[in-house]
């Protein structure tokens, strides 16, 4: 495979069994090829595929068919070992529900994929990432005494730190105010333009216009990718994909 290409999925559906005798399709025969240093916002009315497509990419959800290399290689041969470490060291994912261990305090949450890897902590530099996102608690917080924004900012750092080739974000910035939502949003930006692969499933027309390809999910299918996007392009072409 080309050694730009982070992610390339070939003919890819996902359905998902509703019971005995009936399954649901949604996602159908997808394929696309994307390089290191862009930055891909995924966009499409609710229950179009998005997360799905996102979990599938990120090896979090096997595809019933097609195939899916992300770093070269393809997650769902890996047995579990080689797939935990797949998982802290090849992509970083930011969930939507974050995903943080609630009994543990902010700075171990945003250091844990480094701890498991045997890396070094430093704290100091911990802070600094968290004073940059504008996050205003104390790393000795415990994380289920944070807001829903704090939280979202305590995921988004850990996987900055993390410093996988491959992020994949589920509408990072959803619980954000205006201002932590820009924060974010540059953090992102600067990671794809340091050769990063970045991933961004929003609702946001104004940040999607911003990234350098938006996927247009309709019915399980890409049905536009747009490079460059404008507002107005994305407005058009959601507008298009509710017919």
């Amino acid at each position: 495979m080309d050694n730009h290409v982070a992610v390339k999925v070939t003919n890819l559906s996902k359905e998902f069994l509703l019971g005995p005798d009936k399954t649901v399709s949604i996602l159908k025969d997808v394929s696309l090829s994307v390089n290191y240093g862009e930055f891909v916002s995924i966009l499409g009315v609710s229950g179009s595929g998005k997360s799905t497509l996102l979990n599938c990419l990120s090896s979090l959800s096997e595809p019933t068919s097609g195939e899916v290399f992300v770093n070269g290689v393809n997650p769902y041969t890996l047995k579990d070992g080689k797939l935990a470490k797949f998982r802290r060291q090849d992509v970083a994912i930011i969930f939507q529900q974050y995903n943080l261990v609630p009994a543990l305090p902010v700075l171990e949450n945003v250091t844990l994929p480094l701890r498991l890897s045997g890396k070094i902590v430093d704290s100091h530099h911990v802070k600094a990432l968290l004073d940059s996102l504008n996050f205003k608690a104390d790393l000795s917080s415990l994380v289920s005494t944070l807001s829903g924004g704090e939280q979202q900012k305590v995921a988004i750092s850990r996987a900055i730190l993390a410093d996988s080739k491959i992020i994949f974000a589920d509408e990072p910035t959803g619980a954000l105010d205006s201002v932590s939502r820009k924060l974010i949003f540059d953090s992102l930006r600067q990671l794809a333009s340091q050769g990063k692969c970045v991933f961004m499933v929003t609702h946001d027309i104004e940040l999607a216009s911003k990234t350098d390809r938006a996927l247009i999910l309709k019915d399980g299918k890409i049905s536009q990718q747009l490079m460059k996007p404008s507002a107005t392009e994305l407005y058009q072409a959601l507008e298009t994909s509710k017919d």
